[in-house]
């Protein structure tokens, strides 16, 4: 992630900057670097991809908390148009109306025609997931229906033997203008061509499997890998394995929703663990070794002084959760929070033995005591 530049800095805007900015800055950097204007400049087309990938993640809400939160680190990634895949065709296609009528009919390399290509539909799955899955990370492995590149035309659309032809009415280029007279004069419109649908091609002899749109409905296994440390609320992204593209298009995305299950032994606050050790009063009073479960199932045994005190914290630094992918400072602690069990129901002796005991000033607190837990006090509404 070194050679990657910030998604703001590539863009010209900062942190606060609005939709609408983000998308007039990603249209100013696209149409300078755009291939028509920048023939054969491999710099140009890598700052193309580069603009395109800053905007793909930016004007994209739930993409943009994620990497203002943990940056290039947010789980699932954010793809990359540079090496993930993604040709220039692709980004005109999934970005291209930003061009609005800067003139652009597509790109060099198909003769100043752009094959536009369809988008498959993004899937949502919810996965439930343990603390002890959550420590480690976790694959999964899903049965997911959707669309699926009909077998039978490979995604074509046309029936075996024949294949789409250039649209007649856009001539291949995806697009037409419409020229009116206004009162500001001559303007033109470019849009979709209505005949087919933007793609340059139109389908007369259609595959009798899928009716000439490329995708049936099936289902897929999809590995999903989970990164360490992920929370509850959190959605990851997984590039590529939603619904197939129409036409041999571009898939879509699988987002993940992680929802994290109770657990009976620790309360979760950010990567720290939160243990209630409950002792009975000898142990309190005495002093003693101790044990203390940890998220992978073995215990540490620490040592309480004598008189330890109810609200009373100890940190076992380092066997919480780990950070998401690394982003943080190492893993988080476990803190033991103290309780003292206080016995419902006394035998006769117990009572005797205790109503002498109260009489002793070692039984009665103290002025420093009183403050300490009483500070505590006040911090747990702090």
């Amino acid at each position: 992630m070194a050679n990657k530049r910030d998604y703001y800095e590539v863009l010209g805007v900062d942190k606060n900057a609005s939709e609408d900015d983000i998308k007039k800055a990603y249209r100013r950097i696209a149409i300078k670097y755009h291939p028509d204007r920048n023939p054969g400049n491999k710099e140009a087309e890598e700052k193309f991809k580069e603009a395109a990938e800053a905007y793909d993640v930016l004007h994209d809400p739930q993409k943009r908390q994620q990497y203002d939160q943990f940056g290039f680190d947010a789980p699932g990634g954010f793809g990359g148009f540079g090496g993930g895949g993604f040709s220039m065709d692709d980004i005109f296609s999934m970005f291209g109306s930003v061009f609005g009528d800067a003139g652009f009919g597509g790109f060099g390399s198909r003769g100043g025609h752009a094959e536009r290509k369809v988008r498959g539909g993004d899937l949502r799955l919810k996965v439930k997931m343990t603390l002890q899955e959550v420590s480690t990370g976790v694959t999964k492995k899903f049965r997911v229906k959707k669309d699926i590149t009909c077998p039978h035309c490979n995604g074509t659309g046309a029936e075996a033997g024949t294949s789409a032809e250039t649209c007649p009415t856009c001539h291949g280029s995806g697009y037409t203008v419409q020229t009116r007279q206004t009162l500001f004069g001559i303007m033109q419109t470019q849009g979709a061509c209505p005949t087919c649908h933007g793609e340059g091609k139109v389908i007369k002899n259609k595959c009798s499997h899928c009716g000439g749109d490329g995708v049936i409905k099936g289902e897929e296994v999809v590995e999903i890998k989970i990164p360490a440390g992920v929370a509850d609320g959190m959605v990851l992204t997984v590039r590529g394995k939603g619904n197939a593209g129409a036409h041999n298009g571009i898939p879509g995305d699988i987002q993940v929703f992680v929802s994290e299950e109770p657990n009976d032994t620790f309360v979760r606050q950010d990567n720290d663990l939160i243990y209630n050790l409950l002792l009975d009063f000898p142990t309190a009073a005495l002093g003693g070794e101790v044990k203390i479960p940890t998220i992978d199932g073995k215990n540490v045994k620490i040592n309480l002084e004598p008189g330890i005190q109810p609200g009373t914290t100890k940190r076992l630094r380092g066997k919480g959760l780990p950070a998401v992918q690394g982003y943080g400072m190492g893993n988080g602690d476990i803190i033991v929070n103290i309780s003292v069990y206080v016995p419902k129901t006394l035998s006769r002796s117990e009572r005797e033995t205790l109503e002498k005991l109260r009489e002793s000033d070692n039984f009665k607190s103290d002025k420093s005591t009183k403050e300490s837990i009483f500070q505590r006090f006040k911090n747990y509404f702090s």
